[in-house]
């Protein structure tokens, strides 16, 4: 299983990703390709995200079950502790505005 999620990306990546897998919702997209198609997209997605941001999550052999990668500025930024991916949030700007004063 392959999921790939765009914001804010342009309409072009959008439809080479509609070629290759469905969307099941505005910039989600489904589908059970190999691995080498896989990475295959996503160079097109880092190559083409532009000012965007994305998320692919694939099905693999681990402890979780599965592994993503993420491109693009986001809150979400991905770790790994003791061996699991797993994601943390930045603090808002304005939050960190507010620690200050």
């Amino acid at each position: 299983m392959l999921v790939i999620v765009l914001e804010n990306s342009p309409p072009r990546l959008r439809g080479r990703m509609a070629v290759w897998l469905l969307e099941v919702r505005a910039g989600v997209y489904v589908g059970n390709l190999s691995r080498r198609v896989r990475d295959m997209l996503w160079n097109q997605v880092c190559d083409g995200i532009e000012d965007g941001n994305a998320v692919m999550v694939w099905s693999t052999n681990t402890e979780s079950g599965y592994d993503f990668q993420t491109i693009g500025k986001n809150r979400r930024i991905p770790v790994e502790y003791d061996g699991l991916r797993l994601v943390s949030f930045l603090p808002l700007k304005n939050e960190l505005e507010g620690i200050d004063k």
